[in-house]
Parts: C-alpha cells; structure tokens; sequence
C-alpha cells in the first residue's frame, strides 16, 4: 500500500471527478439499481447522493470557513448525517445529480479561489466531536468520503446480483458484507 502525503491539487483532482463519475454510473438508470439498499437501515444509492449534496451545502466548504475565520475558538457546527431523508423529498435522482454537479462546482471555485499555503492547510479548527483538526484533515476527509460513497454506491448496486451470479459469488468480494 502507497501512502503518499496530501496535496491539495490532487486532493482537487478527485473531488472535481466525482459528479461525473456518480452521472456515469447513475444517471437514466430504473430504479431497481438507484433505489435498492443492502436491507434494513442501509441507504440507497438515491440517499447515499442526497447525503453528498447535503454535504456540499452544509459540510465541507461551511467547515473550512469557520476553521479559516476562527481557527478553533468556534467549534464547527454538527451536521445532520440524516437531513436527506428530508431535504431530498420530491425529487427526482436527476435533480439531485444536476443539483451535486452545480454545488460541487461552487465548493472548489470557492477553495481554489483561497489559494491555500502550507500554513493555511495546518491551520486548527475544532470538530465538535472529534476536536482539533487541520484544514489538511477536512480536505483529505472530503476526499476520502466521496471515495467512500462511491464504493458503496457500487457495493449496493452490486448486491442486486448476489443471486443472479450464482456460485461466481465466491470470487466477488463486493458481495461480502463489510466487516
């Protein structure tokens, strides 16, 4: 495994993919594939993309400015991991695609627009549950959370076919439940 140091410009490079990798995979699909979840309390490919719109608005970018005008005298401020269920009600998926492309576009005009130094990435800000972090930290963590969601966008997706793949399961290890 590769362990390679954050920058920002290639942290920039994924988050600016990530609308056209979720329009490749999701757009115009029935919605077997886009409204199907693991079973019980899991999240459809359909919550899993109105969580990340929420987070366009709520999460990232309103973190990063509390952190860059208060460093850690201001905690950020909680974010509701669940507010999809009701900000999403009567849309449709491809209003939530268009709606994650225009707010992710937004987002990085916004951070690239502050020129971040070195310092600027280390600079402290204070999670409400985790406490100190880094503007590096939050950056990487976008990162890796789009990453994230578009593995278990997949996974689901993929689970549809459990039955259907028959004893070729045994080599599909996106079947397996995560431990």
């Amino acid at each position: 495994m590769i362990d390679s140091a954050f920058g920002l410009a290639e942290a920039i490079e994924v988050l600016s993919r990530t609308p056209a990798t979720l329009m490749a995979l999701l757009e115009d699909l029935p919605p077997v594939w886009t409204e199907s979840n693991e079973g019980g309390e899991t999240w459809s490919p359909y919550v899993v993309l109105g969580h990340l719109v929420h987070g366009e608005r709520a999460d990232w970018i309103p973190r990063a400015r509390i952190l860059r005008e208060h460093g850690e005298s201001r905690p950020f401020d909680s974010f509701d991991r669940f507010a999809q269920f009701r900000e999403s009600e009567g849309k449709t998926l491809a209003d939530l695609l268009n709606e994650f492309v225009g707010l992710r576009r937004e987002n990085l005009e916004t951070l690239s627009g502050w020129e971040l130094s070195e310092s600027d990435l280390d600079r402290k800000g204070t999670h409400p549950s985790l406490g100190t972090v880094t503007m590096r930290e939050l950056i990487a963590t976008w990162v890796v959370h789009d990453l994230d969601h578009i593995g278990q966008i997949a996974r689901t997706m993929a689970k549809q076919y459990t039955a259907a793949v028959g004893p070729w399961s045994a080599y599909l290890s996106i079947l397996r439940d995560r431990s």
